[in-house]
């Protein structure tokens, strides 16, 4: 097993390991010894193999962990070609259950597409870090309560290669991997595990519900809790190539599906579908993250934001198949959402749990009066945590369709 435990974590180690684990699968240029001779094949490198693991440290350290590791793990691609995939494990303080701690995988909410934006990388400075500090809060009472919480930083986000933003299999791939991962790294680590995520992450959360049992079936997969999940996106392209004045906050996301799209199918060219007046969007998404993107909205003219040409049917073709409403859980699913949130709002929120009712799945809707965005996070804990101990107990929560 490959195992790097230097640089103490700092950005600069990330980068490095991430480098070498990338070397050692055949993913990067450069071999890296007796890890090399290991795996001589990419093509050979299984689902959730650990590759690498050093000590957490810094901002991404929840602070009731009893052990904190950085890993990187194998996943794979939208085109089921193995990749290098980045994130963090946290271990409980004191002595595991029997059949080991129950796992939490979070999957994280839209940070932005470059590596600075990983989660395992963010900094008390970082540019996600008011975003992603106020996550670890709530997740380390998860960790409190007695869930080893592991989180991916989904691929392509800290480790070489695009970030398929929105792309509901990749992000299935790398929430389930990284509960394989986790128990190689630490045999206190059960099998009993639970999907869980916030907008970009809820989306991450549905296809995880939907795919997690099959993809690992030597997992118990037991339930999943989406908290203001990401939707369908294949509106969004036709809505900011109107131009008019009230798509000015959404040209934000178009970098970032932009990309994402690209990342998942390169047929699709980031740069074909803008314009040079909009282009600083695509830089400012490659080099930085939402805030950075925001920064330069206001320099962007509506009306020029997407080439004239473009083949946008063929965009929202892809994006139409991320599509959570599609999907059918297998495992009973809560959906969590605040009445006050501007990006996901309620009722689109509540659209999809009838979709998916109507899909023939076991899913629970609960609001949050006067929640924005970020705030479902926090005031869902009690009852996100009552729905996980409820599925350890082995009994059906309650008002599920």
């Amino acid at each position: 097993m490959f195992s790097v435990t230097n640089n103490g974590g700092s950005r600069t180690g990330r980068a490095v390991l991430a480098a070498a684990v990338a070397a050692t699968v055949g993913l990067g240029a450069a071999g890296c010894g007796d890890a090399a001779s290991e795996q001589d094949d990419a093509a050979a490198l299984e689902p959730g193999r650990l590759l690498s693991s050093q000590e957490l440290r810094g901002a991404p350290v929840l602070p009731s962990a009893g052990r904190s590791e950085l890993v990187t793990y194998a996943s794979q691609n939208a085109q089921g070609e193995p990749v290098v995939v980045s994130g963090t494990v946290s271990v409980p303080r004191g002595t595991a259950p029997e059949g080991g701690w129950p796992v939490i995988s979070w999957a994280h909410g839209t940070t932005g597409v470059s590596d600075i934006c990983a989660p395992s990388n963010d900094t008390l400075d970082g540019p996600a870090h008011d975003y992603l500090g106020g996550v670890d809060q709530t997740l380390d009472r998860y960790l409190a309560d007695g869930f080893a919480v592991v989180q991916t930083d989904y691929v392509g986000m800290g480790t070489p290669g695009g970030h398929p933003y929105m792309d509901g299999g990749t992000e299935a791939n790398a929430v389930v991997d990284i509960v394989r991962a986790s128990r190689s790294l630490d045999d206190s680590i059960g099998s009993q595990w639970y999907a869980m995520g916030h907008s970009q992450g809820g989306h991450a959360t549905l296809f995880a519900a939907a795919q997690g049992a099959e993809r690992a079936p030597e997992l118990d997969l037991r339930g999943a809790v989406a908290i203001a999940p990401g939707n369908d996106t294949s509106s969004t392209p036709q809505y900011l190539a109107a131009g008019t004045p009230e798509v000015a906050p959404a040209l934000a996301f178009l970098p970032l599906i932009l990309l994402g799209a690209e990342a998942a199918d390169p047929s699709i060219v980031a740069d074909d579908y803008v314009t040079p007046e909009s282009k600083p969007l695509l830089t400012a998404a490659r080099n930085g993250c939402v805030a950075q993107i925001r920064d330069v909205i206001g320099s962007v003219p509506v009306d020029k934001a997407f080439a004239p040409g473009a083949d946008i049917d063929k965009l929202v073709a892809y994006l139409d198949e991320q599509a959570p409403g599609r999907l059918k859980p297998t495992v009973p699913t809560l959906v969590l959402q605040g009445t006050k949130d501007v990006l996901i709002t309620e009722p689109v929120s509540r659209g999809l749990v009838q979709e998916l009712c109507a899909n023939g799945s076991e899913v629970g809707y609960k609001t949050y009066e006067g929640a924005d965005h970020r705030a479902a996070i926090p005031a869902s804990f009690d009852d996100a945590a009552q729905f996980f101990h409820t599925l350890q107990a082995g009994e059906k929560p309650a008002g599920l369709c």
